[in-house]
């Protein structure tokens, strides 16, 4: 049979023997099976009973007990800010320090078995090539483009806000509806392969623009081949979001029965943060910020979290689409925390295979990337291996033994924490 000689035929061979795999797309785990790679190329995978004859040279790795998992998507992510308790204070520093991170955070992503990082917002700095102030997080993209061991990266540039929302100079400050548009697109010039709109306004109970405004964006973006995603940590921003035809919306914390509905109809795509909820609860125990360590601020927090919870439950029911990410870096968590990303999701009630899914394949449909967060034959050999059952126990992913892009083994991307 001609699959059987592909194993004789192609050089530099790596055979994963015995493992089980774990694609996201259902349930049950195959087990026993044998993957194939050539190079960078997934050339077979099949039950090991049935490997057929193999090259002398084929490198053997004895998969045994362990799961292959399909390379992660982090769709929403930071890849210039490091996180922790004092994560907006770090956008300040200095450009070079901030790329330095980046590369510190492409290497985690790596050995915690994320391919792709969709990056939501980078501070903006003069570029010494040609003196443009524009997004760090575009360099990082190209520093990356051409390197097969980092993950794949796509950028929405500086974040777009109304003034007074986040501190001066950290955003690109709108304040009407020529100057949203005119932001949007120096952001497009830049190179920006989506745009992202801060919803939450200096009033809680408004969006900072109108429909009809962020509608004009959103045609903008699309008339250009991009795509525009929202900040949405109130109801108000969300609302209008979703009625100008936005293509996702982050966070989404405070969602209701008729916007989760809209979402459905109109395909627009919910992209989850749960765990930095997690994230706050510990720092109450680590650190001594007010905000952490104080009976209000935890109050808040443990009410946020609900909320939030409640939100991702409602999309999840009315058949949303939802991907997910760490927020690392423009949040608390780390560049290696999809796993407790996942273990949140599980937590709100998505099954353990949905929550993967979630980080994988609805990852890929959102970055309209058919191959991302999939493995098949004759595709990329972007997956990991981790011991243990992610189908069942979303924890497993925090126990990374290879990852099959990087050249050499990995150890544990972190402790689970539950």
């Amino acid at each position: 049979m001609a699959r059987r000689t592909v194993f004789g035929m192609v050089p530099r061979l790596t055979l994963y023997r015995d493992a089980a795999l774990a694609d996201g797309s259902g349930p049950s785990l195959q087990k026993g099976m044998s993957v194939l790679v050539a190079g960078r190329r997934l050339m077979a995978m099949r039950p090991t009973s049935d490997e057929g004859i193999l090259h002398p040279e084929t490198h053997i790795i004895d998969a045994g007990g362990s799961t292959i998992v399909p390379g992660m998507v982090d769709a929403h992510s930071h890849v210039t800010l490091p996180g922790g308790s004092h994560w907006i204070d770090r956008g300040f520093d200095s450009p070079e320090a901030l790329l330095d991170v980046a590369e510190h955070n492409g290497d985690l992503l790596g050995r915690a078995g994320v391919r792709w990082a969709r990056d939501v917002g980078s501070p903006a700095a003069v570029d010494p090539r040609d003196g443009r102030k524009r997004a760090l997080a575009l360099r990082v993209r190209e520093r990356w483009r051409d390197d097969p061991s980092r993950p794949r990266l796509r950028v929405a540039g500086t974040w777009i806000a109304h003034s007074g929302v986040l501190p001066t100079g950290l955003t690109i400050d709108a304040d009407d509806g020529p100057g949203l548009l005119a932001a949007a697109a120096h952001q497009l010039d830049d190179g920006a392969d989506l745009l992202k709109l801060y919803l939450d306004g200096p009033k809680k109970e408004e969006a900072p623009w109108s429909t009809e405004t962020v509608r004009a964006v959103v045609d903008l973006a699309h008339g250009r081949g991009a795509k525009v995603t929202a900040h949405s940590g109130l109801l108000a921003g969300a609302r209008v979001g979703i009625d100008a035809g936005v293509d996702s919306l982050e966070h989404g914390f405070e969602l209701d029965s008729d916007a989760a509905a809209q979402m459905a109809r109109q395909g627009t795509f919910l992209v989850s943060t749960l765990a930095i909820f997690r994230s706050w609860a510990s720092f109450a125990q680590t650190t001594t910020l007010p905000r952490f360590v104080g009976d209000e601020g935890k109050e808040r927090t443990a009410r946020r979290r609900e909320r939030a919870i409640e939100s991702v439950q409602l999309a999840h029911r009315a058949g949303v689409r939802i991907a997910t990410g760490t927020d690392f870096g423009g949040g608390s968590l780390r560049a290696n925390h999809l796993a407790w990303e996942v273990e949140a999701l599980v937590e709100a009630g998505l099954k353990p295979w949905e929550a993967l899914a979630s980080a994988t394949i609805r990852g890929g449909e959102l970055l309209d990337e058919p191959d991302a967060g999939q493995i098949f034959e004759g595709g990329q050999a972007d997956f990991f291996l981790v011991h243990g059952d992610p189908l069942t126990d979303p924890t497993a992913l925090w126990r990374v033994w290879r990852v099959a892009w990087l050249p050499e083994t990995v150890g544990p991307a972190g402790p689970t924490t539950t």
